[in-house]
């Protein structure tokens, strides 16, 4: 690869030549090298990729023909201010990309009805649902429901609504789902 400034032959090529030489311009530098070539080879992570892409593509022409998805994507885009950026582009990185749950704060349940958890999650476009379960040491079910969206966006409230009296071993299961249901899910041990 070779890199060439202030040339005045080179100076603002891009592209190929021959079918052996890309040019490529980086701020005031021209590079120059090889075209590169593509393995005959599709590996399983390249298949699989593939495939989701694939999938992505058809989620995003679906939500696109249905009036109201279509109009949320729209608006979504219109937030994002980037020019380029359309609802089939919304749409199509809402497939590829989980929510993301990054925090579960048990701070505030002790086994009590009525006792809260709160989880922040957030996600490229957004988050539908966010269940909760809690599940005794000895794998029984206490309760398991819904949480409730609160104003800030990204935070989610359960509100317990069984008494738990021994909380040792207990596991907390949270699940977020965005629209395409795409999820993530976080387990914690008390």
């Amino acid at each position: 690869m070779a890199r060439v400034k202030n040339n005045i032959i080179t100076q603002g090529m891009s592209g190929t030549l021959g079918g052996t030489l890309v040019f490529k311009q980086v701020g005031n530098e021209t590079i120059v090298s090889t075209m590169p070539t593509q393995s005959e080879v599709v590996t399983v992570k390249q298949q699989a990729q593939r495939t989701k892409f694939q999938e992505a593509v058809f989620y995003a022409k679906g939500e696109l023909g249905n009036p109201q998805s279509k109009s949320e994507y729209e608006q979504a885009a219109k937030l994002d201010g980037d020019p380029f950026v359309h609802a089939y582009n919304v749409a199509l990185a809402d497939f590829l990309n989980a929510p993301d749950i990054k925090s579960v704060d048990l701070s505030n349940y002790t086994g009590n009805i009525g006792d809260t958890i709160e989880i922040t999650v957030v996600d490229d476009f957004k988050v539908v649902d966010v269940t909760v379960s809690i599940i005794n040491g000895d794998g029984s079910l206490v309760e398991n429901g819904n949480a409730v969206q609160q104003a800030n966006i990204n935070l989610w409230v359960y509100t317990a609504t069984a008494a738990n009296a021994s909380l040792a071993g207990d596991k907390i299961v949270v699940k977020a789902h965005d629209k395409p249901g795409n999820e993530d899910s976080e387990t914690l041990t008390l």
